[in-house]
């Protein structure tokens, strides 16, 4: 009894946990380029004084579904989305680096290169976007302008996007979906990683499943509270038979 009054405990706590990573993916179903978090339970005994009967029940190996999502063409010039491994390099507002899947970039009105106000890395740092120019991006990043304040658009190369690899071992998810390095160092270009311009990757959630998840989810903290209802109605019982007893 002393075991379930803790597993129970414990496990209520951390399926509202676990139900709040569900309901925070199905939010994100249709963030361009986010992957959805995963989590995972597994049973701890507990250390220290006390009975050895008693087990925590805590969330395990958290992270995140690297799945592909599915590549959507938009016809927009400055849409880019990654095929197959690979990550977009950003600057974050702490000025250090981050790596994201979405790929649906804009124009500052500093003329840089930026993603939902973050800016995109180059190889070299920033890309600097000149006026009155037409953008295009190719497979292995190149960015691209065509000059259209002249007669015959001359084009220019301005930059090429920082496209980065890595382990997902490597990285960890923050809170505003961005990918960091656990040592906190920037990772190097990989120039393999090939793009289609033009074109978003979706989500990676499944809606249908995450609704599933929530309501699965929901069941089993119903079960857990139960379960702390039956213990409280033995403790009762218990304590009204050794009464009689006395």
């Amino acid at each position: 009894m002393d075991r379930l009054i803790y597993v129970a405990m414990t496990g209520a706590q951390q399926l509202l946990e676990k139900q709040a990573v569900a309901a925070h993916n199905l939010a994100n179903a249709s963030t361009p380029g986010y992957k959805a978090d995963i989590s995972a339970f597994r049973a701890v005994p507990m250390t220290g004084p006390g009975q050895p009967t008693r087990t925590y029940a805590v969330e395990t190996t958290p992270g995140a579904d690297f799945t592909q999502g599915t590549v959507a063409e938009t016809g927009r010039d400055l849409d880019a989305a990654i095929n197959g491994p690979g990550f977009f390099a950003v600057q974050t507002t702490s000025g250090t680096e981050a790596y994201t899947r979405a790929g649906g970039f804009s124009v500052s009105a500093e003329g840089e290169l930026t993603d939902a106000g973050r800016t995109v890395m180059g190889d070299g740092g920033p890309i600097a976007i000149p006026e009155n120019s037409k953008v295009s991006i190719g497979a292995d990043g190149t960015v691209s302008a065509v000059d259209l304040s002249t007669p015959g658009g001359n084009v220019t190369t301005i930059g090429k996007l920082k496209l980065v690899t890595a382990d997902p071992a490597q990285l960890t998810k923050g809170p505003d979906g961005l990918f960091r390095t656990r040592n906190g160092q920037p990772l190097d270009g990989d120039d393999s990683v090939r793009i289609t311009s033009g074109a978003i990757e979706s989500s990676n959630v499944n809606a249908v499943s995450a609704m599933v998840d929530m309501i699965d989810l929901a069941r089993q903290f119903d079960m857990q509270m139960k379960a702390l209802s039956t213990v409280d109605q033995n403790e009762q019982r218990a304590t009204q038979l050794l009464g009689t007893g006395g």
